[in-house]
């Protein structure tokens, strides 16, 4: 059975009526707009808001064609990638510096306060930036639109670097609707053999200084890297997927990818494989970044960029174990109203898991049977959002298989929004590398979490913000609302009449408190593997082979998984603040409309909008 890649859910929802919110509660702005409360911005921050924009672009020109905009002044990076070898990411640490040094010598206080925001959002991600090239290794992603949530002490790992990212990257994001299309995807292709060869040389000078991925992680990372050379590289997806979209275009281009993949591709992931088969002897199984040169300096600036907060690995970890708590007492007597009386929340939920009622069928026809499920799904909650959005976007969506030869390492599933010129859907990518991995009480949760009203929909909404605003993304924030996204999928009615799948549903929050006592753990406190999946599995009651994935990916992005939990509890608290301040004039939909057009923002940064929006709701 072959599945289809572009399976388009396209329904577009007519937009309500605009409601007069900003960037912090007025009108949305329009990308690139440069108009604020009717007054010009000021030429010289609006100047150098704008060579921050070309910064990235130049240094992540990836990000052109994920945003939409590899055209005109930008059209020369459809032809390029980011340079990641030593010298290239030497070269934009500098570049971020000079402009941080820029950045914070203009005087906020000045400047009308949506300028003064816009500043200050820019500024926060030019200092988590330079902070992080200041460390002595790692992958710093915090600038580039495609991976910006993750930051890793690996160049390369199971789930990090351009093995896993460009492949989907080329064929989720790069158009190819004309002849020079072709053209700027091969020259892509040669670009991609060139970051594997960077990719290389920075994990065998790491290595050299201590920096070696574990060993459980080093024997997956190998794995995948043998498995795709054991292929013939005219079977690799980068090549497959350009044959089949450039048939029209002829010029014997695939061809071309077919030389490209043999010549430059395959010899640079073996050059990837023999560095890191030189390193693998002295591998250990310490799964925590603890072990490595500087490891608890690493974590501190890990966790602070991933939940954009100042709280303390103890914090974070008491913050887990107090919710994990919380939300078990909400558990237990949906549980016992199931039948499930006995034993741990975390027993009881093993034993929901594995109730064959809730599965799909094994193999082929599981895979059919999931994708199925999600278009019923989305077609259902997209009925809904006029309930919970004054403000509405189209959410337009394409449901994906995270290619086969690269699901062993990947989450169960990932979701983001596409182009803002409104032609590359958003993806939710899902994982099918086993139907065991998703079960009926959860895979609709998961649905609302990465697609709407979760990551695509929301990630619509920064559209509306100046092209910069749009480029960057704070893991926090846009994690946390794909938390709440799940939360407001309830409030709506889904669950009114399917306990089990509200369950679920709190499994997953339930699961993102675990991450935080799990991240912690294994980074802060030293846990091993074994103990984390332990510990996960029996506190929770989640499926072992994708609690093994997500403890493996926690060892790969140190302090990425505790966002979530951390961003969701913000946002609560926010609305909590909003409806005592307002009392009967608290609009739901209106609260919601305020945090996504207020843009990604950090957390640090997300009391302002949400203060900006009570002002505005008191005066009205």
């Amino acid at each position: 059975m072959k599945l289809s890649r572009r399976t388009l859910l396209k329904t577009s929802v007519a937009a309500a009526a605009s409601v007069a919110l900003t960037t912090v509660g007025c009108e949305p702005l329009a990308p690139e707009q440069v108009s604020i409360e009717g007054q010009p911005q000021d030429p010289g921050t609006k100047e150098l808001l704008n060579e921050a924009t070309d910064l990235i672009l130049n240094a992540y020109p990836e990000s052109t064609s994920s945003a939409g905009i590899d055209n005109g002044k930008y059209s020369r990076h459809k032809f390029e990638l980011t340079d990641r070898s030593p010298q290239g990411q030497a070269r934009i640490k500098t570049d971020v510096k000079a402009m941080l040094a820029r950045l914070d010598a203009i005087d906020t206080h000045v400047l009308p306060a949506d300028e003064a925001l816009n500043v200050d959002v820019v500024r926060t991600v030019f200092q988590m930036s330079a902070e992080g090239f200041d460390l002595a290794y790692g992958d710093m992603a915090l600038l580039n639109i495609n991976w910006s949530y993750r930051n890793s002490p690996y160049a390369v790992a199971q789930n990090t670097g351009a093995f896993v990212e460009i492949p989907s990257f080329l064929d989720a994001s790069h158009s190819l609707e004309t002849a020079e299309d072709a053209e700027a995807y091969l020259s892509r292709m040669k670009a991609y053999s060139e970051q594997l060869e960077g990719e290389a040389e920075r994990t065998r000078i790491e290595g050299s200084q201590g920096v070696i991925l574990p060993d459980f992680l080093m024997e997956k990372t190998l794995g995948q890297l043998r498995d795709a050379r054991a292929r013939s590289p005219e079977e690799w997806g980068i090549v497959t997927s350009f044959e089949s979209r450039t048939q029209k275009l002829g010029n014997g281009f695939a061809e071309k990818a077919k030389m490209l993949a043999a010549q430059n591709i395959g010899p640079a992931i073996d050059r990837q494989i023999e560095v890191l088969e030189a390193l693998a002897p002295r591998a250990t199984s310490d799964a925590g970044v603890w072990a490595k040169p500087d490891g608890d300096k690493y974590y501190d600036w890990a966790l602070q960029a991933g939940t954009t907060t100042t709280m303390s690995a103890d914090e974070v970890h008491q913050m887990g174990l107090d919710q994990l708590a919380s939300l078990h007492g909400r558990m237990d007597p949906i549980l016992s109203s199931l039948g499930y009386t006995q034993g741990s929340i975390g027993e009881r939920m093993s034993a929901l898991g594995k109730d064959t009622r809730y599965h799909f069928s094994p193999g082929d026809k599981g895979r059919q049977e999931i994708m199925a499920f999600i278009e019923e799904t989305l077609v259902e909650i997209r009925a809904l959002m006029p309930k919970a959005f004054a403000t509405l976007v189209p959410g337009f969506l394409e449901v994906t298989r995270i290619a086969p030869e690269v699901e062993a390492g990947a989450p169960g599933a990932y979701g983001g929004a596409g182009s803002i010129d409104g032609k590359q859907p958003g993806h939710f990518w899902i994982n099918l590398r086993t139907p065991d991995l998703h079960t009926k009480f959860n895979l609709k949760d998961l649905t609302y979490h990465e697609a709407i009203p979760g990551h695509v929909w929301q990630g619509e909404y920064t559209f509306k913000q100046p092209l910069i605003r749009s480029l960057l993304a704070f893991n926090a924030y846009s994690e946390g609302w794909a938390l709440y996204a799940e939360q407001l999928a309830d409030e709506l009615g889904v669950y009114e009449s399917s306990p089990v799948g509200r369950l679920g549903y709190m499994q997953s929050l339930a699961f993102r408190a675990c991450r935080l006592v799990v991240d912690t753990g294994l980074h802060a406190k030293r846990w091993t593997r074994e103990e984390a999946n332990t510990w996960f599995v029996e506190n929770n009651g989640s499926n072992p082979i994708e609690v093994r994935g997500e403890v493996d990916r926690y060892c790969a992005w140190p302090g990425q998984a505790c966002g979530y939990k951390v961003g969701h509890a913000a946002i609560n608290q926010l609305r909590e603040k909003a409806k005592a301040a307002l009392g009967d004039k608290f609009d739901f939909r209106q609260f919601n409309d305020a945090i996504v057009l207020g843009g990604a923002v950090p957390m640090t940064v997300l009391g302002r909008v949400v203060d900006d929006f009570i002002s505005r709701a008191k005066d009205a």
